[in-house]
């Protein structure tokens, strides 16, 4: 049985004394890194990339974003990407665990940043040439403190992650739409749990009420939850995360459609088709026609 391949911070290391933080300049990363990341996989870290040079396309999770000066990219664990760069690539790249960053943010969480949620669906941000210059210079602090053995250095590499996570959130912000105007705090907190918890337990439980009883509120109150943070039924949330999993099975594993949908929950074929078309608009035989080359 094949399966999409899952990279893990320590294949990345060559002889680093942390295997839960990397970092590296994109052309020495993509020369050093090459055997590992040609195809499509997915991490088990948080990944943040930035291109100073160069010009290509990289797809996250079925969605191409094309790449030249100034793009920056920010990945959650277990989302599927690939990229075709040009030659002359260049720009910074690093990544971490989350037990890495819970050190000492424990109280901070990484979903609360709009890139790493689904509130915005975009990973990407384009900077100007006044704003890439602000982010360079951030980027080459992290370089340099991690280059060094100094005092306390995991705890300045952290503050100087969660200093870019802000700056870029603040970007994040006058482009996109990251939180509708009628969600409070509070229902965005309660989003944030349902995410959480969704994540943990999609592929076995999908009715309203099974989360909802796990966050101590009514089917009800969700829905008015999710519709008004991401305009979208409960429902609908937790079906489009199944069919995004579905997606990279399809794609990438070696597997029966009858199998995906059993690892996915679905005891009856047929009613994933039904599902999976219902969301997507094809079926799965379709998608991979269209898709699996």
């Amino acid at each position: 049985m094949s399966s999409i391949s899952v990279l893990h911070i320590d294949l990345f290391q060559a002889g680093k004394n942390s295997s839960d933080f990397y970092f590296n300049t994109m052309k020495d990363h993509l020369v050093s890194s090459h055997k590992h990341i040609e195809k499509p996989h997915r991490h088990d870290f948080y990944a943040t990339v930035l291109f100073t040079k160069g010009k290509g396309i990289h797809e996250i999770d079925f969605q191409k974003y094309d790449v030249s000066e100034g793009s920056l990219f920010f990945l959650s664990p277990g989302q599927v990407h690939s990229w075709e760069l040009s030659d002359d690539t260049d720009g910074y790249i690093f990544f971490f665990s989350q037990e890495y960053y819970d050190m000492h943010y424990v109280n901070q969480h990484l979903r609360n940043f709009p890139f790493f949620n689904s509130i915005v669906s975009s990973r990407k941000l384009q900077l100007e040439t006044l704003e890439l210059q602000k982010m360079i210079t951030e980027f080459e602090e992290i370089q340099e403190e991690y280059n060094t053995q100094n005092l306390m250095k995991e705890g300045l590499i952290l503050s100087l992650i969660t200093k870019v996570y802000i700056h870029a959130s603040r970007l994040f912000s006058k482009n996109y739409d990251t939180l509708s105007s009628g969600a409070t705090v509070s229902y965005f907190k309660h989003y944030q749990e349902f995410e959480n918890l969704l994540e943990e337990y999609y592929t076995k439980e999908k009715s309203i009420s099974y989360y909802a009883d796990m966050l101590d509120i009514s089917s009800k109150h969700l829905n008015r939850i999710t519709q008004t943070v991401v305009q979208k039924t409960a429902t609908e949330v937790i079906t489009e995360r199944v069919i995004l999993e579905a997606k990279r099975m399809l794609m990438y594993l070696d597997e029966s459609l009858v199998d995906i949908a059993f690892r996915l929950g679905y005891e009856e074929y047929s009613y994933f088709v039904r599902v999976f078309r219902k969301s997507s608009g094809m079926t799965p035989t379709q998608f991979i026609k269209k898709y699996k080359v």
